[in-house]
């Protein structure tokens, strides 16, 4: 059975602008964010939602890309790439954590752990390690282990308790 062709316009709130990109039925969020939109960030890894690399933040809920549909989201809610996680053209705490403490090799993952590390310090600023594990037991990494991404992220979270903000 071919698959439908017909493309249509989708509307979706990205790190707070709303945007437009043509999709067919069948397109995911990740290939509407990444040829769509041109943001590059969110990684295609498996396409069958077992890495994480392709995880954003929708109302505050880590999902995977590679297996939700775009459609699902027009004019729906927000949704946060690692695009919309820097404030103010910094890099966000974690995002220094994480270079600081080593915890990105390679690169490839570190997208989708910082969606979901930050997902995880906006509703809790100090997540004990098993939480912290928990919310990245979603993302996959092949060159660090796993114990200096956690270090980065309580880092992080110690950084955000002094500045008295959320993430």
């Amino acid at each position: 059975m071919p698959h439908d062709t017909t493309h249509v316009v989708c509307r979706l709130r990205v790190n707070g602008d709303l945007r437009e990109c043509a999709v067919t039925p069948y397109t995911t969020l990740l290939e509407a964010l990444r040829y769509g939109l041109g943001l590059t960030g969110s990684k295609q890894g498996c396409d069958k939602g077992d890495c994480g690399a392709c995880t954003v933040v929708v109302d505050g809920e880590p999902m995977l890309a590679c297996i939700s549909l775009a459609l699902a989201y027009h004019d729906g809610p927000g949704i946060t790439t690692i695009e919309g996680v820097a404030e103010q053209g910094r890099p966000h705490p974690l995002q220094d954590a994480l270079d600081e403490t080593g915890g990105a090799q390679c690169g490839f993952c570190t997208p989708g752990i910082l969606m979901s590390a930050w997902a995880l310090l906006q509703k809790d600023a100090s997540p004990p390690r098993e939480e912290i594990a928990r919310a990245l037991s979603g993302n996959l990494c092949r060159c660090t282990g796993y114990t200096k991404i956690f270090e980065a992220v309580e880092l992080a979270a110690a950084r955000l308790r002094e500045r008295g903000a959320g993430a």
